[in-house]
């Protein structure tokens, strides 16, 4: 099995989306990701965030950012299944998931799809 540190991945994920025209504010876990988000003044459209972190998991960084900003929504990615995350209580299954590893193309039409959608549904782990 091989795998990516997590400054990789996120370099990545940065480099794609910024090449397809996405203004990306980057952080290293979620509490400099709370930190960024309270001191950007505009609006965030998309948050993007594993589902296991130090610290805080992805659902509760994600619970705490939309009390700020509920517009806000949120995708969600994972080196464990959708069946896995879901039978672990850790998201449900009505919430935006992209399963790692992904290509760049992937991860960009997972973002167009969840950012075109509308509704509550796609937010949180409600």
């Amino acid at each position: 099995m091989r795998t990516l540190p997590l400054e990789m991945v996120r370099t990545l994920v940065r480099e794609a989306l910024e090449r397809e025209g996405y203004r990306v504010l980057a952080s290293a876990d979620p509490v400099e990701a709370r930190r960024v988000s309270d001191r950007h003044r505009g609006t965030i459209h998309l948050l993007i965030s594993d589902v296991v972190m130090p610290k805080l998991s992805g659902r509760e960084l994600a619970e705490q950012l939309l009390t700020r900003r509920p517009a806000m929504k949120v995708l969600y990615m994972s080196g464990y299944t959708d069946n896995a995350v879901l039978n672990s209580g850790i998201l449900h299954q009505e919430v935006a998931f992209l399963q790692k590893p992904f290509t760049p193309a992937a991860l960009t039409e997972k973002v167009r799809e969840v950012l075109e959608a509308n509704g509550k549904i796609l937010h949180a782990g409600e």
